[in-house]
This record gives structure tokens, C-alpha cells and sequence, in this order.
């Protein structure tokens, strides 16, 4: 299956939904962004009105993981009851198990594996929740000593998933999420490119896998960007660093929120199919999806750039995130 998120999702504007299928996550502002009482109805409140938000605004893929908390299960209870969303496009990811325990205190909140026998149990796992409204199934945070881009037995499973009519994709993370791409390209079975779909941390702090993410997309792989507003270092009220005050600044010229703005700079990016919004309120989705509106002038677009960090640097502060 070619997964053709462009014309599926037209704004090219994702939702992602690990903020809010899990009462703890390392986004910043979390505190104020989620209810004071975090149960799983509450959630599954706040995640309903998230998407039904969404797709009146136009948002039309939908992007969930194993390893986020009840994700799944509010994304296959809302697309039931939206028997006429025939537009949708569903992704999911396994390779990380949600240990948590519906807790922000836990000691581990997800522990990754790629093997075999983790496919196995979670490819069942989502096919029992979202059936066959799965049109996306990513091996989640790849990096490149993961057994997910030599196991052959691990292959072999997901061609099969292929030939069902699913698209094969992969995340990435790390700094050398560059390296894990084009590993990706070179992966084939039977002759055929195995991972038809990457998705990866880019934003205008993290651009180190711009040059892959092209090479990705010009080898007909879809490119969905995960992570634009740096886990909310790129959004009101957190861009406060003197460093920052050229994102500041071109808000302020576009008349855009600083989120919108960011969100709109990786979206001018030639290769992006999809940018996630990761948005908690529905306050945030609306001015996060204001992003489609935003033009930039050139000039602007080069100062944007400036904001960059070393991809390493960039890894070390994010490592350094708490849970909450």
C-alpha cells in the first residue's frame, strides 16, 4: 500500500495523541494543560473532544502508539462512533510497552523491544482494537543499533503485514536519527523496500535529519515530522530564552502564535507530508492548526534556521525532561 497522507490530509496537519492517552508524559506545561484529576474517562473526555475538534478543522490523520496508555482504545471507541469518517487515516506504532500503570510517578513508563515476539503480541493487540481501519504500522523509536533493521525473521512478519494492506513505517529518535533513515532505505525484502513510511523529530531546534528526511521522500517513503514544538520548548509560554527571540520576533511580524509558527516552518519543508500536533487542549490544536495560514517572507524563513542546536545537545535536554 503507497500511504498517500498529502491528499488524505490536506492541511498536513497531524494529531498525536501521546499527551493525552496517558496521564503522565515529558511535555512541558503538562500541570496546567491536563484535568487535575487525570483518570482514564477523563481522558478519554479530553481526547474525544481533541479529535472531534480536529476533524471539523480538517485534520485527518490520526496518529496513536502501544506504549501510549489508553491511546489506542480512545482512538478505536471515537472512530466507532464515527462510522462516516471514511476519509481518516490511522497510524499506530509498536516496539515500547506502557509500564506506568496509569501513573506519573512510575520508575519506567515504557520499556522498548523489537523483537519478534513483541511484534507479535502487539500487531494483535492493535489489529483487536482498530481492526482493519489500521492503515499505518510503525516500528516505534528506531535508532541505529536497533534489531529492527537486521532481524530478517522480524522482516519477513512485517512484509506479511504488507501484504494485508498496511503500510510499513518506522520512528526514530536520537541523535543519529539521520543514520537510522537511510539505514531504513537500504531495507528490502523479496527485492521490495520494506519501510514505506518514516516518521521522525524535526523542528527549528532539531534539523539534523533534514538532508535523510529528502532522500526518504524522494524514494517515495511518506515523511511524517513528530515532535515540531521541541515536547513544548517551541510554544507560548516556554519560548522565554534570549536565544529564542527570533521565533519571537516572526510571530509578532505574522501576526501567528509562536507555536503556529514553528509548526508552519517545518511544514514548508518540501519532504513534509504530515507535521504532528501534539496538542493537550483544544485551545492548543486550534492555534497550532492556525499554522496552515501563516506565509513567511524568505529572510524569514533563513533566521528560523539560526535557532538550531547540535543534534547531541538537542538529545542531552530532552533525556533530561521529568514525566509529569
Amino acid at each position: 500500500m503507497s500511504l498517500t497522507l498529502r491528499a488524505a490530509s490536506p492541511l498536513r496537519i497531524g494529531l498525536g495523541l501521546a499527551a493525552v492517552g496517558r496521564p503522565g508524559y515529558i511535555t512541558l506545561g503538562r500541570d496546567t494543560d491536563l484535568p487535575a484529576v487525570r483518570s482514564a474517562e477523563a481522558l478519554r473526555q479530553r481526547a474525544f473532544a481533541l479529535m472531534d475538534a480536529a476533524y471539523a478543522q480538517g485534520v485527518r490523520y490520526f496518529d496513536a502508539a502501544r506504549s501510549y496508555g489508553l491511546a489506542e482504545t480512545y482512538l478505536a471507541q471515537w472512530l466507532q462512533a464515527r462510522p462516516d469518517g471514511t476519509d481518516i487515516v490511522v497510524g499506530s506504532k509498536w516496539g515500547y510497552t506502557y509500564t506506568a500503570d496509569w501513573s506519573t510517578q512510575a520508575d519506567v513508563h515504557e520499556v522498548k523491544d523489537h523483537s519478534t515476539a513483541a511484534y507479535d503480541r502487539q500487531v494483535a493487540e492493535t489489529r483487536a482494537l482498530l481492526g482493519d481501519r489500521l492503515n499505518l504500522y510503525q516500528t516505534h523509536s528506531v535508532t541505529p543499533d536497533s534489531p529492527a533493521l537486521s532481524d530478517t525473521a522480524l522482516h519477513e512478519r512485517l512484509a506479511r503485514l504488507a501484504e494485508e494492506g498496511v503500510t510499513v513505517g518506522l520512528s526514530t529518535s536520537g541523535p543519529n536519527q539521520a543514520d537510522t533513515i537511510r539505514a531504513a532505505l537500504s531495507v528490502t525484502v523479496s527485492g521490495r523496500p520494506l519501510f514505506r513510511s518514516v516518521q521522525t523529530t524535526y523542528n527549528l531546534l532539531e534539523r539534523s535529519a533534514g538532508e535523510a528526511l529528502a532522500e526518504a521522500h524522494d524514494a517515495g517513503c511518506a515523511v511524517i515530522v513528530k515532535e515540531a514544538l521541541a515536547n513544548g520548548r517551541l510554544a507560548d509560554p516556554h519560548v522565554v530564552a534570549p536565544e529564542m527571540s527570533a521565533l519571537r520576533e516572526i510571530a509578532q511580524q505574522t501576526g501567528a502564535s509562536c507555536d503556529a509558527v514553528a509548526l508552519a516552518a517545518v511544514a514548508a519543508e518540501p519532504w513534509a507530508d504530515v507535521v504532528l500536533s501534539g496538542a493537550a487542549t483544544v485551545d492548543q490544536l486550534t492555534s497550532n492548526l492556525a499554522a496552515a495560514r501563516v506565509k513567511f517572507q524568505p529572510t524569514q524563513l533563513q533566521r528560523l534556521t539560526e535557532l538550531a542546536e547540535p543534534a547531541g545537545a538537542y538529545w542531552t535536554h530532552r533525556s533530561q525532561l521529568a514525566w509529569a
